[in-house]
């Protein structure tokens, strides 16, 4: 990895677009993994896939390093899956973060454009299942089903005069 290449700066550009378009996307919706978030992401996958490919240590297995991070997104990944109410929530924000570390995997093998287009899909996913959800009620049934947003909204009001 040397920061006077076209070939670093394409990796920190198309981690840069593929984590911000995805991290985009749930920020608007007020999700957990934001642009910021994201981009870290895409960026720390593609540098641990990028160094564990290189041969700075003479010695580098890039399988192993993908396994351990894989292993580390899964953590990262189950940090944003809560239980509330008895409803479990964030399951889809943490599919996204493991999808962010395979895109940034791509990235870190130096394969550009196969992380846009991975990153593009992605985004369509997203946004796509969600206006069928808005458009199909049967699709809005259990944990799919429409909840405000809001917090202090649902929760602002019933302990007043405790």
């Amino acid at each position: 990895m040397d920061v006077t290449t076209l070939s670093f700066w394409q990796m920190i550009g198309v981690s840069i677009l593929c984590g911000g378009g995805i991290g985009l996307e749930r920020q608007m919706r007020g999700k957990p993994a934001g642009v910021r978030t994201s981009i870290l992401i895409c960026l720390g996958t593609a540098l641990f896939i990028n160094l564990g490919s290189s041969e700075v240590g003479g010695n580098t297995d890039r399988t192993r390093v993908l396994g351990q991070v894989v292993t580390g997104i899964g953590f990262l990944g189950a940090g944003v899956i809560i239980a509330r109410e008895g409803v479990i929530a964030g399951v889809t924000s943490s599919a996204v973060i493991w999808v962010l570390a395979a895109i940034g995997a791509v990235v870190g093998f130096e394969q550009y454009a196969e992380a846009m287009v991975i990153a593009v899909l992605t985004v369509a996913i997203l946004v796509g299942i969600g206006a069928l959800e808005g458009k199909y009620h049967v699709l809005q049934r259990g944990v799919h089903s429409p909840k405000p947003n809001d917090y202090h909204h649902h929760h602002g009001h019933h302990n007043q005069g405790h």
